[in-house]
């Protein structure tokens, strides 16, 4: 890149930290206030863990508005330099827009990629973290009250279908009270046929089996018999246990495809695993999409007027997307539209879009 792109690049991306900056404060107000509300009037909280606790569940709403960030943070540079006259020295220079918004759209890409692979698991431990502590915290306020768990794990073989009727919120490990098993084989079909039950006071799982405690146990057209303990297979480890007590958007990017599998596995659908994925792929696309976009709304001179309006709709622009990007999502979740398509459709809409307009901007 020439001092020139290098010039556009450092603004497009100080215009983006600032915007950053602005976004990530208010998130971490408008959270700091909701915990309050939700969690530090119905437990004993102080201002301190309600502040770390802030702290655990922002980065992902920050990176769920990163893209809105690069579309905001670019317009704002963009019409910086418009109306310093920057923009119209370049183009009497006889400077192309692309020369260097191709560079900003390639750094955004990149940048989409990084936030997948890096900042996403980051946010995801995060988020785990912000969920044992509320749990905990709640707990608390919620005294004894039971909370039942379901889990399901499966091979080719088997399925085993796990049923408590309570769970200690405790990081890193996973243990059930009151627990119920039941062991399903499955025939030549795939079918699933009953073999055998098991009910245990408690459950503790380790690498690679269920402990149980207290054990009676029962098979088909048999008695039941008791053991003080008794060791199973199981094929989950701690994580992908708590993945089934966590939604899709905590789970790390790079656990996606084994929690898919498992969850296949045990019988469950993945269609919103599979969702999420297919979203985070489209992320660097989205975020070069949300970079022309932002040169295509405040490349207008500012001398021909209507650039406000311009820029106006282009904050419109992201309000609508990011309505039709969720509408999407919604969609897919309902079995309504393919996965790849609402993942997908979104940003390579906007792509478009951008380019269109940008194209009618600069080359009439």
């Amino acid at each position: 890149m020439g001092r020139l792109e290098r010039y556009v690049l450092f603004r497009t991306f100080a215009g983006v930290g600032a915007a950053l900056a602005v976004i990530s404060a208010v998130i971490l107000l408008v959270q700091f206030v909701d915990l309050s509300r939700s969690v530090g009037v119905r437990a004993d909280v102080g201002v301190g863990d309600l502040f770390i606790m802030t702290l655990y569940k922002s980065p992902g709403l920050i990176l769920l508005l990163l893209p809105f960030v690069f579309l905001g943070g670019g317009m704002s540079a963009y019409i910086s330099m418009n109306r310093s006259s920057e923009l119209v020295a370049m183009r009497a220079a006889g400077v192309s827009a692309w020369r260097f918004i191709v560079p900003s759209a390639a750094a955004a890409f990149l940048t989409g990629a990084l936030t997948v692979t890096v900042f996403n698991p980051l946010a995801a431990d995060l988020s785990a973290r912000f969920e044992v502590k509320r749990a905990s915290l709640m707990d608390n306020y919620l005294g004894d009250t039971p909370k039942e768990v379901w889990l399901r794990q499966g091979d080719e073989k088997n399925l085993m279908v796990i049923h408590a009727k309570a769970r200690d919120n405790l990081r890193g490990q996973v243990r059930l009270k009151g627990v119920s098993v039941y062991i399903y084989q499955k025939d030549d079909q795939g079918l699933p046929r009953f073999r055998r039950r098991l009910e245990a006071a408690n459950a503790e799982l380790i690498p690679g089996f269920w402990r149980l405690s207290t054990v009676r146990e029962a098979s088909a057209g048999e008695s039941s018999v008791r053991s003080d303990s008794l060791l199973i297979r199981s094929t989950l480890d701690a994580e992908s246990a708590m993945e089934r007590f966590s939604s899709p958007d905590s789970i790390a990017f790079w656990k996606l495809s084994s929690a898919i599998r498992q969850t296949e596995l045990a019988g469950f659908s993945a269609a919103s695993y599979r969702l999420r994925l297919e979203q985070l792929l489209a992320t660097p696309l989205l975020f070069a999409a949300m970079a022309i976009l932002a040169a295509a709304f405040s490349l207008r001179l500012d001398r021909l007027g209507g650039l406000a309006g311009l820029a106006g709709a282009g904050a419109a622009f992201g309000f609508v997307f990011f309505f039709f990007n969720q509408f999407s999502g919604a969609l897919a979740s309902a079995d309504i539209i393919p996965l790849f398509l609402a993942a997908w459709a979104p940003p390579t809409i906007a792509l478009l879009s951008g380019l269109t307009l940008l194209c009618y901007t600069e080359d009439g």
